[in-house]
């Protein structure tokens, strides 16, 4: 089976532009594609896995990815699925953030002469003349045109800023410039991009002629990818610093029964005709599945021997109890309030909830236990001498739990 065959079987493909030429173009190896990621964080996080999967994919088959790093658009910020502005963020947080970026995309993508690209449009973004940009690209857009694509068109009601507004010319100028310098012919992102792509397109065909126009091609992921990646309010983090290995591998093992299928096709490098396979399991079968979910996901990005930790450690716990690797929280004198600390304070300190008052809450509809046992009142406190009695493990529902450890 063909990779671009493949790509459809796996349900990786929402929109394409000319799907017969995008076929044959990577189905041959002939691809020169980018993907842009920018930089907002000091880390990638499970959103980005379908596109950093989807590299690797297309690598394998002989096609070469560029991993665009957005150190100029992060500037403007884009407003695709958001209901309000981002943060403003210095160019030192951004160069920051991109440099962390790179350690994590080298785990999926080979980079080198002839391989992969790593490319930063703050190399091209930052030093156009805003003149220029306004008579040779913002010449070629209808703004009638743009208030009509979907990434706009969900902000009106609440605001979108002028600043906002130019990210889509700076999106498709990447396309542009990539297309000239470095013979890029397609470009993936996921489906709330698809204004911002097709612009890209047309601005490549408006500034070069038609026949450039047959290079210039766009293709679709679904936008599964952007939806993953958010358990309890925060974000499913690549950097083992941000999320632990454990803690990786239980997001992935806690997927939907309706999901774990879609993910297992969409995310890891098993095997379609396994999957598939895997498509008629009911019951504790899912539970298998979900478990090779998190295993193979693990191993993808923090290696196969932490994946077999957690693997470990998840089965430990939840058939005998062993608190062993499981993630850990350490509580100092300073979070003791006259010798005590409250179970809310501990869950937010565990960062199982963002909040004292979502604390509560949780307490108050009986989704907390310490060591099995439900904590019924809010006002519950513990002393140190309590917590390290014994091994101490708070619970937030069945699938979030912390381990406290009183220094």
């Amino acid at each position: 089976m063909k990779i671009y065959e493949e790509l459809v079987r796996r349900g990786l493909i929402a929109q394409v532009t000319d799907e017969e030429e995008i076929k044959n173009l990577i189905n041959e190896g002939k691809a020169t594609f980018y993907i842009g990621f920018d930089c907002t964080a000091d880390s990638l996080t499970a959103g980005h896995f379908m596109a950093l999967t989807l590299m690797k994919r297309l690598q394998m088959a002989g096609n070469r990815p560029i991993a665009l790093i957005g150190g100029g658009t992060t500037m403007i910020g884009d407003p695709s699925g958001r209901s309000d502005m981002r943060k403003m963020l210095t160019i030192d947080d951004i160069n920051h953030n991109a440099e962390c970026f790179k350690k994590q995309m080298e785990k999926f993508i080979e980079f080198g002469e002839g391989k992969a690209m790593m490319l930063n449009n703050a190399d091209w973004l930052l030093n156009l003349n805003y003149i220029d940009v306004l008579r040779e690209v913002g010449a070629c857009f209808s703004v009638n045109n743009m208030l009509r694509a979907e990434c706009y068109k969900q902000r009106m009601e609440k605001g979108l800023s002028f600043l906002e507004f130019n990210y889509m010319i700076m999106q498709s100028y990447d396309f542009y410039h990539l297309f000239k310098n470095y013979d890029c012919n397609l470009e993936f992102g996921g489906d709330d991009q698809w204004s911002n792509m097709l612009g890209g397109t047309e601005l490549i065909r408006k500034k070069l002629g038609k026949d450039a126009h047959a290079m210039t091609i766009t293709l679709l992921t679904d936008s599964q990818g952007n939806k993953m990646g958010k358990t309890a309010g925060n974000a499913v983090w690549l950097d083992p610093n941000k999320t632990s290995p454990f803690e990786f591998f239980q997001y992935w093992r806690n997927v939907g029964d309706a999901d774990v299928i879609k993910c297992l096709k969409m995310l890891t490098f098993l095997p379609i005709e396994e999957i598939e396979a895997m498509e008629k399991w009911e019951g504790s079968e899912l539970n298998k599945a979900k478990e090779i979910l998190g295993f193979e996901l693990t191993k993808l990005v923090h290696g196969e021997e932490e994946a077999n930790k957690a693997l470990e450690a998840a089965r430990g716990f939840f058939a005998g109890g062993s608190t062993e690797n499981i993630p850990t929280t350490e509580i100092t004198d300073e979070d003791f309030l006259n010798g005590k600390i409250d179970a809310i304070q501990i869950l937010v300190k565990a960062e199982l909830v963002a909040t004292r008052s979502e604390g509560r809450r949780a307490i108050e509809q009986g989704g907390v236990t310490v060591n099995d046992v439900k904590v019924t009142d809010v006002k519950t406190a513990y002393t140190k001498e309590e917590i390290n009695k014994e091994d101490f493990v708070i619970k937030r529902g069945k699938k979030n739990f912390r381990k406290i450890v009183a220094k």
